[in-house]
Parts: structure tokens; sequence; C-alpha cells
């Protein structure tokens, strides 16, 4: 949609200079020479397609557990089926039809020979396959080329079993067959006039319980030469045209906005005369039809053209995305594109106007008619000129198919915009790499052309350099459709006819010609702004409640603690309460060896020892140290103690115990010492013994509480 004009200075020389080079960077003679081998290697790896088409294949038969490898293609154990269809490797080196994929899904009642021999009732072999089937109802989509009725109106035994075989399946108990529809992408009469030149179309009455239904799409030219009318219509009235004049400028006054309504008028007019959008809305029609038939009556439904390249592929593939909601998200589009355009033959080369595999190449031109003629000055010509010969038809097949398909898939997003995982964006920028020679996934005319040179060894992938892209930022991406709802729409689409009218493509069509007017997703794009900011809010929520989980665990480890501490003081007062009842059974026990022990506050305690042998008795302070009087708690909760008596008048001797006696001694001399054992106590010194060993053993005594429990 682009249009770039080089203006030079009169009398230069460097432009037939320019004019060479850019010839040969825009159409080279050899597919060698295409940016996408000559940049080198790229990161962006191509995994085999043919994995992802078996994959895509298992998926259809409900084998989807499966998974191809390149392994499984060498030994051929892909060969895989379920109780209607099956995977055959007829096709497995390009001999059957070489436009087609090394594997195709056939019925499974019909064998190989069988199909070898349909083939040559079929146009460039391209038999009847399988494109899309439902495992549940049996509704099966199917795609071919126009047979080769002629005017003869010849038959094949085996195409009517192959594509009877197609509604084989009873739809219910009742024995109900399924209905069958050949859907013929042309119009009538050129299928009638193909049957001169030995193609034709159906009849009915060779296909049993069929209908036969022509949906009028016109031909590869017809497309070519309404893309140019489109282009030159937005190129002349558009903000910004190829000869640097506004269009609010042209024919003398505003033709838009309402200066010049002639101008404007006949604008509106020549937007219509293009027949580009007609053609959009006929490719929609036919695929809505198709997918209705499909899902509402559980039919079979064939789909050719004459060559079964062009628009089958374009009814074929936009049928799919209406009828399964894989197709509409990124994987399941990528498996849509490479199975029912790349695998099953679109010349992409041809139509794109790139280089092929023989070395000829195919001009970008607009030559088909004057209005779009890349040879036009940019003073612009009237859309009144003369219609682009027949001859050129023939040299020329270059057309926007697969821009023309993508602009249909654009028109469904606008329709159901909770639909697709996929943003109008994604459309935009797959369509840029797909015409910028940068990848190698849609060069060439067919699987086999690609495979003879390498493309997929020696070129980057345009899936893995989308899918870089769209990791680079999350779901936050622009490629991605920030209002899809898996739930809303998890079934087929199946658009009305007054929904189906279309309306320009702003992001792709006015993005050259209108580049304001072309920001039509700003709407989206403030809607995915206000999703970044939504995220981060639920980031830092996440967060937030993150820091709140760990308070809340840092506080039940405190009340954990707190608990703890309460069970130690509750165990600290009881250890202090046994001390008490273990003091008071000491005082007991001391007592009972002839002693009264008082503690009082202050820091002393009274200890009264009474004799019973002397009949006498004295009182005696007894300094209350810590360093003598001590309480230890061990494992068995033992308390023992040491009590030291010690006289108030009385300088202490070396050793309590001797301090004792010499107080209690009735025959101690004044002035002297004891004079033990030389004494006249030694008869009573057992007596002094005994108490000396009573007081040792009390020492080393351990007093249990529950040993005094008596009291």
């Amino acid at each position: 949609m682009r249009i770039i004009v080089f203006c030079f200075r009169p009398r230069t020389k460097q432009r037939r200079a320019i004019f060479d080079a850019l010839s040969r960077c825009t159409k080279p003679e050899r597919i060698w020479d295409l940016y996408a081998f000559t940049c080198g290697p790229s990161k962006f790896c191509n995994l085999s397609p043919k994995v992802r088409l078996l994959n895509e294949y298992f998926r259809l038969l409900g084998k989807g557990f499966h998974h191809a490898s390149m392994r499984m293609i060498e030994d051929g154990s892909f060969t895989m089926s379920n109780d209607s269809w099956r995977i055959s490797d007829i096709n497995f080196n390009y001999s059957l039809c070489q436009s087609y994929p090394f594997a195709l899904l056939v019925p499974k009642n019909v064998s190989d020979d069988e199909i070898i021999q349909a083939s040559n009732f079929r146009a460039r072999s391209r038999v009847p396959a399988v494109s899309w089937c439902n495992p549940e109802t049996g509704a099966v989509l199917a795609r071919s080329s126009q047979p080769l009725v002629g005017i003869m109106n010849t038959r094949s035994t085996a195409d009517e079993k192959l594509v009877a075989a197609l509604c084989a399946q009873l739809i219910d108990e009742k024995d109900s067959r399924r209905k069958l529809y050949i859907a013929d992408a042309r119009p009538r009469k050129n299928a009638l006039a193909n049957g001169a030149m030995g193609g034709g179309s159906e009849s009915s009455s060779n296909y049993f319980q069929s209908e036969i239904v022509f949906f009028g799409i016109d031909n590869i030219h017809a497309m070519r030469e309404s893309f140019a009318r489109f282009r030159d219509y937005l190129d002349t009235h558009g903000a910004a045209s190829s000869d640097g004049m506004s269009s609010f400028l042209r024919h003398g006054g505003w033709t838009w906005g309402g200066g010049n309504l002639s101008s404007m008028s006949a604008s509106v007019s020549t937007l219509g005369d293009s027949g580009w959008l007609i053609h959009v809305q006929s490719v929609l029609a036919g695929s809505a039809w198709i997918a209705a038939r499909v899902a509402l009556e559980s039919a079979a439904v064939l789909v050719h053209c004459s060559d079964g390249w062009d628009r089958t592929s374009q009814l074929v593939s936009l049928a799919n995305l209406m009828l399964d909601p894989y197709y509409r998200t990124f994987t399941g589009f990528q498996a849509l594109v490479e199975k029912d355009w790349l695998a099953f033959g679109h010349p992409f080369s041809d139509r794109v106007g790139m280089p092929s595999i023989s070395g000829s190449s195919f001009e970008l031109s607009r030559n088909a008619s004057s209005t779009g003629s890349f040879s036009s000055s940019p003073l612009r010509q009237s859309s009144g000129s003369s219609q682009a010969s027949n001859s050129s038809h023939a040299q020329n097949n270059y057309s926007p198919i697969f821009l023309q398909w993508v602009d249909c898939v654009s028109q469904l997003l606008r329709i159901y915009p909770f639909a697709f995982e996929f943003s109008s964006n994604f459309l935009v920028d797959f369509l840029d790499c797909v015409l910028s020679c940068r990848f190698g996934n849609f060069l060439c005319n067919s699987e086999k052309e690609r495979q003879i040179c390498g493309v997929d060894e020696s070129c980057g992938c345009l899936w893995a350099y989308l899918a870089d892209m769209r990791s680079s930022e999350g779901r936050s991406h622009a490629h991605y459709n920030l209002f899809y709802d898996t739930l809303k729409h998890n079934g087929p689409l199946l658009p009305p006819a007054a929904a189906l009218a279309p309306t320009l493509w702003p992001q792709f069509h006015l993005r050259w010609a209108c580049p304001f007017e072309s920001q039509a997703g700003e709407l989206e794009a403030e809607c995915r702004n206000m999703a970044i900011k939504f995220s981060e809010l639920q980031k830092a929520k996440e967060v937030a409640e993150m820091k709140a989980k760990e308070y809340l665990a840092a506080m039940e480890i405190l009340n954990v603690d707190l608990q703890n501490e309460k069970q130690v003081s509750s165990s600290a007062i009881n250890l202090a309460k046994r001390a008490s009842k273990e003091n008071a059974a000491i005082q007991r026990a001391v007592q009972s060896l002839g002693c009264r022990v008082n503690f009082t506050n202050s820091s002393d305690s009274t200890v009264d020892v009474e004799s019973s042998l002397m009949e006498t008795s004295q009182r005696f302070s007894l300094p209350r140290r810590e360093s003598e009087y001590t309480m230890e708690h061990n494992d068995r909760s033992d308390l023992s103690v040491s009590i030291t008596v010690v006289a108030d008048d009385v300088v202490p001797s070396s050793s309590p115990l001797g301090q004792v006696c010499e107080t209690l001694c009735p025959l101690r001399t004044q002035g002297r010492g004891c004079q033990w054992p030389d004494a006249a106590c030694a008869q009573l010194g057992s007596q002094f013994v005994g108490l000396k060993a009573n007081f040792d053993a009390f020492d080393r005594l351990s007093i249990y509480d529950r040993y005094f429990k008596s009291e």
C-alpha cells in the first residue's frame, strides 16, 4: 500500500544507475539472491514444517497426545488413523502431486491405489483431501482442484468413490446420510468456459446426494486490477499522496471534509469502482456459508476453484477459522497458515512477485490497469483509462490473494473482537514480515520447492521472530488482543450476511495515505496502557499481600514466643512454689535434728540448737550468706541446704563443727581451746562424732518434696 517516488534534478546522470539498482534489489533474477538467503544465518531457526503439519493432523484425528518428530517422518510411522480418516504417505516423495504436502488426510476406506486413479481426474493431480474434520459429528471440510470433465462430461469412478467417502459416515442412529456440498468458488460462466479447455465442474447426478454451489469469486487477474484501483484511490484521496500534494488541495478544492461536494462524491464512486471491498465481502460470505453447512448440518463440503490453490485456500482457511476456536489463537493461526496455504501449495513466489526455483521472476507491477500503473507519472492519470490486455494476464501472475485473505481475517476480528487471541497489529506485522524477504517461510511455490532450496536450513523463521517479539513484553505486547475471551466464543463463528459488510482496514490500508486517520487502534492502545497500569497495580497488590502474609507469619511467631514465655513463667512460678515447699520440708528436717531455723527479712537467720543430752539451750546468730547458704536445682528438682552455726561471742575456729563443740562443751577450760581428743570429754566423743556425721550427711542430702508429703 506504500508508493515511493524518487525525484531527480534535470539532467542528472544518476537516474539510470539508481533505477537499475532498484530493479536488481526488488526483482532479483535468482531466488538465492533474495535477502533471506544472503543475510547469513539467523537466530530464528525454522524447525521442520513437516513436523508441525503432522502434529496438526494428529490433533484433527483426536490423537493430540502423539508428538511428531523427524525420526517418525523418516521411518514412515506417522500413518495413523481413527474410525473415519487416515494419514497417507502416498505423496511422500511428491510423486502423486508436486504442489501437495508429503502427507495427506484422506478417508480411511479409500486405498492409495484408488487415490492414484482419482488424481488423474483432477487438475494438476490435486485430489480431494481433508482440510478439517470434526471428530464428534463427523463433519468434514475438504479441498481439491477442478475435475477434468471437459466438454464430453467425462466421469471417474475412483474420484466419485473418493468424494462419496467424505460423507460415508452416518449422522445419527437413524441412518441419516450426510449431505454433500460441492462449493465451486468460480462464477458459473467461468466454470463452463474452463470446460472447453478440459476442466469444468462436477455434475450433481454423478455424485450421490450432492449439491453444487457457485460462489462467483473472480480470478487472480480481477483481484490484481481491483487492488491496483483501490491503491490508486487511497493515493489520490489520501492526506499524503505520492506526488507530494495534499488531497485537500487537489482538483481545485477540498475533496474531504465538505469543500467540493462533486469531488467528494467522485472519490466515493472511485472506491466503489475499485471493487476491492466487494471482493472481500464475497470471500467472507462464501466462507460463512461453508462454515454454516459444516456446523449446523454436519455436512461434508468439498471446495475447489480452478487449480485449487488461490480461492480455494481463501475459502477453506477462512471457514476453518470460523469453525475451530483453536485457529483463532497464535499457535492455531500458525498451524492454519502452514497447512492450508504453505503445505497445500499456494504459489507465493508467483503471487507476491518473487523469483521461483526456476529462476524467473514476476513483476510487482500495476500495469494490469492504467489506474494502478507503476509507470504512471506522479501527476496522476484519470481512472478512465483502458484496461490491461489479455497478454499481460498471461505474463503476470502477481495477485494479492493472501493479502486479501488477511484483510478478511481483520474483518472478522472487527466483527468478533473477543474471539481472537491476536490483534490487528499482529496481522499488520505479519503481512510486513511475509513481504519483507527477511524470512524463508513464504518463499517458493510449494513444499517441495522449499525443500529443494533448503529454505528451512538457510533462512530465518517468521514465526519464531514474531514469538520472540511477544515474549519480550508478555501479554501486554501489542500483538495480544486485550479483549480476548476464550469462554465468550468457544464455538464456531457464524456471522449473518448483514454483518459481513466490510470496511477499510485502517491500520493497513490507511497507514501511508492517511497516517493520522490510520490510528484507529488508539482506543485499543489506550486500553492497553490501562491494562499495563492495571497489571502493575495487580503486581503491587500481590507484593502487598505477600508482605501482609509475612507480617501475619511474624505475628504468629511472636504469639508462639509469647506463649512459650508464659509457659516458662508458669514453670518458674511452679518451681518457686516447689522451692517454698522444699524450704518448709528442710525446716522440718532441721528441726528433726534438734535445730530450729527461723528465716527473717533481715540478712541473718536465727538458729536454735537444742541438746537433749546436756539439757541446755543456747541461741546463736547465723549470718546468711549466699556463699554459705545455697539452693541447687538439678534434673530431679533436688534441693541441698548447708547450715553453718556460728556463735556471736566466740572467734570462729577453723572448723564450723569445732565452734559448736566448744560452745556446748561443759568441760571447756577458761582461756584454753578444745583439748580433743585428750580432754575429759573424750568419753562423750562418740556423741559429738555422731553430731558431726549427722551434719555432714545433711550437707549431702537431697530432699524431695514427695518425701515429706505426710504433712
